[in-house]
């Protein structure tokens, strides 16, 4: 068992967590891959998104973090980002309309001038058992959310990014080994992958390379607040390696496809998956 059964309200809050997660606060150190960067990430509160904004800033990116209504989680990640010297944007709203996607990308030009890494990373899930139990605003939802977003962020961040600029999606190891009870979140994740792919294609004359991660089970927020508890008891113990990941170490990835050292990765999939293969 890797962590103790339990159970919180959508979206979920960091600290009730038993262990809180490994966001990377105590062990990550920077060596200034990301100098003088301005970074979006979406979903950047809590879970994988603070991993990678505590990680961008101790590389020295500013970062925009978009959240949804985890206020505190927010402004703890906000915070780290400052301790790190760098500046930390606050923009609290959901990304199923696409103003409000619009509206993300839009403070972070006010507020830095460019674009420089977007990472849309904000996701919905909920387990479900069985098909019938999956609502139409459910499935809609989660696809407004997980790959709709994605594609409002990136077509209005574009403009406001220059050649050796990076995008990263957060796909899932469920992107081609589904889990039968996330069926639309496994769906979106092979959307984002898929997507990705395709914008590498599409934005390489610009000099923009456009990549996605797809991790395995990690030890976040939206675990206790989607799945049932005896679940949660499981997460992660099916994977090779024998336990949950923590977001601390998916945050390697997105700055290797966020820096110079991924300056010929474009149309990838990284797996950061505990040993669960992806194809």
């Amino acid at each position: 068992m890797s962590q103790p059964a339990q159970q919180q309200e959508v979206p979920g809050v960091q600290s009730k967590m038993t262990p809180v997660p490994d966001c990377g606060e105590e062990s990550y150190r920077g060596s200034g891959k990301l100098t003088g960067k301005a970074a979006v990430i979406t979903g950047g509160d809590s879970g994988i998104g603070r991993a990678v904004a505590i990680a961008f800033a101790r590389e020295g990116a500013d970062v925009l973090i978009s959240y949804l209504s985890e206020d505190d989680d927010a402004r703890d990640t906000a915070a780290l980002v400052e301790a790190a010297g760098r500046r930390a944007v606050l923009v609290r709203g959901d990304l199923v309309t696409s103003e409000q996607c619009r509206t993300v990308i839009d403070t972070a030009v006010a507020e830095f001038g460019r674009i420089d890494v977007l990472v849309s990373n904000a996701a919905f899930q909920m387990s479900h058992p069985s098909l019938d139990e999956i609502t139409e605003e459910e499935w809609d939802y989660t696809f407004k959310v997980n790959i709709g977003a994605m594609f409002h962020l990136v077509k209005a961040a574009v403009p406001h990014m220059a050649p050796g600029s990076s995008i990263i999606g957060s796909s899932s190891v469920n992107s081609d080994m589904p889990n039968p009870t996330l069926a639309p979140y496994a769906a979106t994740k092979a959307a984002i992958a898929n997507f990705a792919a395709s914008l590498a294609q599409l934005l390489g004359e610009k000099g923009i390379r456009v990549n996605s991660v797809a991790p395995g089970p990690i030890w976040t927020p939206l675990i206790p607040s989607t799945m049932p508890e005896e679940k949660v008891a499981e997460f992660g113990d099916d994977v090779p390696l024998g336990r949950a990941g923590q977001p601390a170490e998916l945050a390697p990835a997105y700055v290797l496809l966020a820096s110079n050292d991924g300056s010929f990765i474009s149309g990838a999939r990284l797996a950061v998956t505990g040993g669960r293969p992806i194809l």
